[in-house]
């Protein structure tokens, strides 16, 4: 059974000594389950910007570059809604789940033109680390039905193997390490600055905290100036930046 594959390969990543074996792997597994392109992503944040770097991938000739010039990256509902995914999803579910999204008729556009290059469908599997998303597995080609346990298993093989190759390039300590900040905010502060980064108004967090508004500016004020932000949104994104809200 492929499934039976599946957990050899959990088991085959540990014993993986280079990236190269690795990376084999991943592709023998997709190849075998049908999925003719895969990719191990590397994803973070600059300046509050997602970014994403390839580990390793295989995709139709010519599609990359069609889809840099033509700015799909900027609409691409996979790539947007992996933003917001706590578990593994299929493409087509991210395209359904932006139905009603302004830019629709140009997502469509996308994906006809990216069925047309052969990635007809595929799956999304996110890995997450200490600070939220840190990378993600992605198979496609011709549009393909896995059962729930071969999802699960796909997952887990994701998670490890992206784990697996951070670490045979010396990057997982540097992710799994927790920075020191460089402020120190009081129990309050932080409470406010969390409230904050969840959208609330200064009347709003008032109400929960049962402070004043008064005394709320008063905190958000000096909160600014620990982290020498220009205003309340500046300093969420310095905050973020510096780990001290995820």
């Amino acid at each position: 059974m492929a499934i039976n594959s599946l957990l050899e390969v959990l088991v085959l990543i540990d014993e993986c000594r280079t990236g190269e074996q690795l990376v084999r792997q991943v592709e023998d597994i997709s190849r075998k389950y049908g999925f003719d392109y895969y990719a191990l992503v590397l994803n973070s944040r600059s300046g509050g910007d997602p970014v994403e770097r390839v580990l390793a991938g295989r995709w139709p000739d010519r599609w990359l570059d069609i889809y840099a010039s033509r700015k799909y990256g900027l609409i691409d509902p996979v790539k947007r809604y992996l933003m917001q995914a706590q578990r593994a999803f299929r493409w087509r579910d991210a395209l359904f789940a932006y139905r009603n999204d302004p830019h629709r008729k140009r997502m469509d556009r996308m994906m006809v033109e990216a069925g047309n290059f052969g990635l007809a469908d595929g799956y999304v599997f996110p890995v997450h680390g200490r600070r939220g998303l840190m990378g993600h597995v992605v198979v496609g080609g011709k549009a393909l039905d896995l059962s729930p346990a071969e999802i699960a298993l796909f997952d887990a093989v994701a998670k490890k193997a992206v784990w697996r190759l951070l670490e045979l390039q010396g990057q997982a300590c540097e992710l799994e390490w927790v920075p020191t900040p460089e402020v120190h905010l009081t129990r309050r502060e932080m409470e406010v600055l969390n409230f904050l980064a969840g959208g609330m108004t200064s009347n709003e967090i008032s109400r929960i905290i049962q402070i004043s508004n008064h005394t709320v500016d008063w905190y958000m004020n000096g909160i600014q100036d620990k982290l020498g932000a220009r205003n309340r949104q500046h300093a969420v994104a310095i905050a973020f930046r510096q780990g001290l809200i995820s």
